[in-house]
């Protein structure tokens, strides 16, 4: 008996590491899954457009233009990309939306 208390214990501190890292993972998909479900076309209201523009705008040197282009954007498409630059993949709206020449529309 007294040979298998070791044994058991490092069983039970195997199995409490191992339970540990599944756990980790779990959490980590669902933050994924959590993320998914914010930036997503639609995913915003009206009132929200300024305050996520204004994130995505704020490390440009170019602000005004920035803001101006983003809001239009976030108005039509009610997603705004996480970050502060790329990340348009998210959004397809705001991604796809062109100017007459061509180029991106939304910052």
């Amino acid at each position: 008996m007294a040979r298998l208390l070791p044994l058991f214990f490092l069983l039970l501190i195997t199995f409490s590491f191992v339970s540990c890292g599944i756990g980790h993972e779990i959490e980590v998909e669902l933050a994924k899954k959590s993320q998914r479900g914010r930036y997503g076309p639609g995913s915003l209201k009206n009132y929200q457009c300024p305050g996520e523009c204004s994130r995505r705008c704020s490390r440009t040197q170019y602000h005004k233009p920035c803001m101006f282009f983003c809001q239009k954007c976030c108005r039509k498409c009610l997603c705004v990309p996480p970050g502060f630059y790329g990340n348009k993949q998210v959004c397809s709206c705001y991604n796809n939306w062109k100017t007459k020449r061509g180029g991106p529309k939304c910052p």
